[in-house]
């Protein structure tokens, strides 16, 4: 069930509706949006239905059909719009993240961040916890590699990410990056989203490698219920039949999450094809299909990576990357203009 505010709706109103709600077994949640937002009750009780409209502040009351209630644009019409140190994610410009797979040193990760602020990168990636399909690669330098990371990106001024693989890693990673990371394969780690969004940070979460776009939304879902508004899709490739590409990279789930959802929606070419001549067109094409921005792999030395070096950018590359990411952009945006302007 949806409840749609009144424009002139007051903090009273609302404070006083929603507690009305919670003492009725509703389980409201409050969208704060155009005019004065919106009310989703994520537990509708029957017993309640006629008085939804009468509450103060309530214009109407409409069912919500969505399965992803918090989600979908149902329910918020917006776009939200993550700030991330002085990064918009999900507005205007598009982003660009960057970083090695692995922080596999201080020194390694620094000339990577040099790469990437040099490059016009905004974010900066770097595993410290990797989850490896075989347990004899290298997994991460786990603390110490967190230590690292953030070290670099204050000394450079860059806003980070990573990924955390477990529940109970959620409140050291949060204190270190600014961004937490849920890698594909703990996509539907339910007890980690939960985690993940109660630390209160910005939370991507990449698609799993077989996961439908329904179970991707409801994925986030979780991690929106409580109460974190900061979510961020990732389309990252999928696993198909083909063998010429490390996975596929599905772009029409990127116009479709636009469609279906007001979270940002960013794209990693690095991993969606695992060949590094396709991560500046694919990188090109995730913004033309509506991506906010895009998330690839660089290495000062791709030859001596511990990780993912075959599919890692150098500088130059990251730089090409950068400037037809922005150029597409602006292409898109004007384009939009003069579709708005025709109508």
């Amino acid at each position: 069930m949806l409840l749609h505010l009144h424009p002139q709706s007051t903090e009273e109103d609302i404070r006083e509706t929603l507690s009305w709600l919670a003492a009725h077994n509703n389980e409201p949640v409050y969208l704060p949006g155009a005019g004065s937002g919106r009310i989703v009750l994520l537990a509708p009780n029957p017993d309640c239905r006629e008085q939804f409209g009468l509450l103060p502040g309530v214009c109407k009351a409409t069912p919500l059909f969505s399965p992803y209630k918090l989600a979908g644009r149902e329910s918020c019409p917006d776009d939200t719009i993550i700030t991330v140190g002085r990064i918009q994610i999900g507005g205007g410009e598009p982003v660009v993240m960057a970083g090695p797979c692995a922080v596999e040193s201080r020194e390694q990760t620094r000339l990577a961040a040099q790469m990437a602020k040099e490059a016009g990168a905004q974010i900066l990636r770097g595993g410290a916890y990797k989850p490896r399909t075989s347990p004899y690669t290298f997994q991460g330098l786990g603390r110490a590699g967190l230590e690292i990371l953030a070290e670099v990106g204050r000394e450079l001024g860059l806003p980070t990410i990573t990924e955390v693989i477990t529940p109970e890693d959620v409140p050291e990673v949060a204190q270190y990056v600014d961004v937490l990371q849920i890698g594909a394969r703990n996509m539907q780690n339910f007890a980690l989203l939960s985690a993940a969004g109660e630390s209160g940070k910005p939370v991507m979460l990449k698609r799993g490698l077989a996961a439908t776009i329904e179970e991707w939304l409801l994925a986030a879902e979780y991690i929106l219920r409580t109460g974190n508004r900061q979510v961020i899709l990732c389309e990252r490739g999928i696993r198909t039949f083909e063998p010429a590409t490390r996975n596929t990279l599905d772009l029409s789930a990127v116009a479709l999450a636009r469609a279906l959802t007001h979270l940002p929606v960013v794209v990693d070419p690095s991993h969606g094809t695992g060949r590094p001549e396709l991560i500046i067109p694919m990188a090109r094409a995730a913004i033309a299909a509506g991506a906010h921005g895009v998330m690839v792999e660089i290495h000062p030395d791709p030859c001596s990576a511990k990780c993912d070096g075959s599919q890692a950018l150098n500088l130059a590359e990251l730089k090409t990357l950068v400037y037809e990411v922005n150029a597409t952009g602006k292409l898109m945006a004007s384009l939009a203009t003069e579709r708005m302007e025709k109508r």
